[in-house]
């Protein structure tokens, strides 16, 4: 049974099958538990993604299958492989764990040849993957604000971050970006847009604060 409590919690009471005296309440942040959903769904659809990557390789080597059929699919799965990574990141549970450089590089480097955003990772030294994810998160906005494609770049100066977006178009829905500096921002978060429910909470979580700023060919998020 499911019961909605205040502060963003919820309650979940588990019947063992002893009877209604016998029961374990586990109250759960429905944020943290967003999270944990993203993290089991990107964990179980990257093994069977890889797989099917593997299996097409070994088609090419083989020479039984060839053409444009086989380039296509290959290079859509891979595409699903490099999303599948880097939403994981970006809307998995970030608990206490450290990203090494190399990773986050090799998840940037995928997503930049799958997709019509390139991005440039400049800090030097592995992080956390709190921030890591903070960073994914601003990255997917400011994809939002780029229609037509552009490089995302992102610093770190003495733990403050800059996230920038570059395009030869920026639109930036302003009641949609309200919500980075939660000024009561009226507009509708759709599938599409949850990053802007997400990142305010990561940057809650983090104690940090939220800061945008936007002209006619970039878009500035920092944190």
């Amino acid at each position: 049974m499911l019961n909605a409590h205040t502060g963003g919690k919820k309650s979940i009471e588990v019947d063992h099958g002893m009877g209604p005296t016998r029961r374990n309440i586990m109250a759960v942040d429905t944020a943290n538990l967003a999270a944990l959903v993203g993290s089991r769904i990107c964990h179980d659809l990257i093994s069977p993604v890889g797989a099917i990557n593997n299996g097409l390789e070994l088609l090419g080597m083989s020479g039984s299958m060839a053409g444009p059929e086989l380039e296509l699919i290959s290079d859509s799965v891979l595409n699903a492989n490099a999303r599948i990574r880097f939403f994981r990141v970006a809307f998995g549970a970030a608990g206490d764990q450290q990203m090494g450089r190399a990773e986050v590089i090799s998840v940037l480097e995928d997503i930049s040849k799958a997709g019509r955003m390139k991005f440039q990772w400049t800090p030097t030294e592995g992080c956390s993957r709190s921030e890591v994810r903070m960073a994914f998160l601003a990255a997917l906005c400011l994809e939002s604000a780029l229609p037509y494609g552009g490089v995302i770049k992102v610093l770190n100066a003495d733990g403050n971050w800059t996230v920038i977006g570059e395009g030869r178009k920026v639109n930036v829905e302003e009641p949609l970006w309200g919500h980075l500096n939660d000024d009561n921002a009226e507009a509708t978060i759709t599938p599409a847009l949850v990053q802007f429910a997400m990142l305010p909470i990561a940057a809650q979580e983090a104690a940090r604060k939220i800061r945008y700023d936007a002209t006619l060919e970039k878009v500035t998020i920092q944190f």
